[in-house]
């Protein structure tokens, strides 16, 4: 190995470290600053103490709010994936005119048009329809904004389904609906796991659109309650927002976790391999 071999590596493996350290930081700051009593915006070895979360305990609003989280990323993964995968399926196997020109425009749309710059529009639907305050309303309009991205992803996993195994199926006597159940949802179960945490995800950080569309704060998601560790001058709660900040971010970790370690995130279907 030449020197310059040498210096080439080591200018290498140093970006690297220094790269690797830029996004640990934030981190190794997220698993400190809660333990801290008086947390500051430098990482460094706390004082080990549980104050931040007893006092976080007693925040009337705190711990209901990621149940309330839970409900709207649960509902609006539900609905997403429920009809993105009866929209893919329809653009998969039905012959549709124009049916990707139709996809393309429905994700080109949803990517520009998103929901802060339709918000106007999106609150005065809720407002006729009786759904400001409502979880129903917040679901409803987060799910609108993912399905058409949703459809896209999984209609390429339908489309990787042999429509021979579909065939067999009828020559068998079964129904489009056994079909769909037994055979192509089966097939499709990374991509709607996939699809799932991907929703889950979005739901779970979003901000504006229940701050906006919810006035109860029985009902305020966590996203928006953190929102609420700030004072009237806008300085922040370090400690409250850490150690909320660490509980907040537990159950996103867990649902990844488990669909990695179900699924691995392997991009095919059920066909043995």
């Amino acid at each position: 190995m030449t020197p310059s071999d040498i210096v080439s590596r080591i200018g290498r493996y140093t970006f690297l470290s220094a790269l690797l350290g830029f996004f640990a930081l934030p981190m190794l700051w997220l698993a400190a600053a809660p333990f801290d009593r008086h947390p500051t915006l430098e990482a460094t070895i706390p004082s080990f103490t549980l104050h931040n979360f007893s006092v976080l305990l007693k925040d009337p609003y705190a711990l209901p709010s990621l149940w309330n989280s839970l409900l709207l990323a649960g509902g609006t993964a539900l609905l997403t994936v429920t009809f993105a995968a009866a929209a893919a399926y329809a653009l998969s196997r039905v012959p549709v005119p124009g049916r990707n020109g139709i996809l393309y425009a429905l994700l080109l749309l949803s990517s520009i048009v998103t929901g802060t710059a339709a918000m106007v529009p999106l609150f005065q639907l809720a407002f006729k329809l009786h759904l400001i305050d409502s979880r129903l309303g917040v679901v409803l309009v987060l799910t609108g904004g993912l399905i058409p991205a949703a459809i896209f992803i999984l209609k390429d996993f339908t489309d990787s389904v042999p429509r021979s195994y579909e065939e067999s199926a009828r020559v068998f006597g079964a129904s489009p609906f056994q079909i769909v159940r037994h055979i192509v949802l089966p097939m499709i179960r990374p991509g709607l796991a996939t699809v799932t945490v991907w929703a889950v995800v979005n739901v779970w950080s979003q901000f504006l659109i229940p701050f906006i569309l919810i006035r109860d704060q029985n009902k305020y998601p966590a996203s928006v309650v953190m929102y609420t560790f700030y004072t009237e001058g806008g300085q922040p709660d370090l400690a409250l927002i850490s150690a909320f900040s660490l509980l907040y971010s537990i159950p996103v970790i867990g649902l990844y976790l488990f669909v990695s370690h179900r699924y691995g995130f392997r991009f095919h279907g059920g066909i043995k391999r």
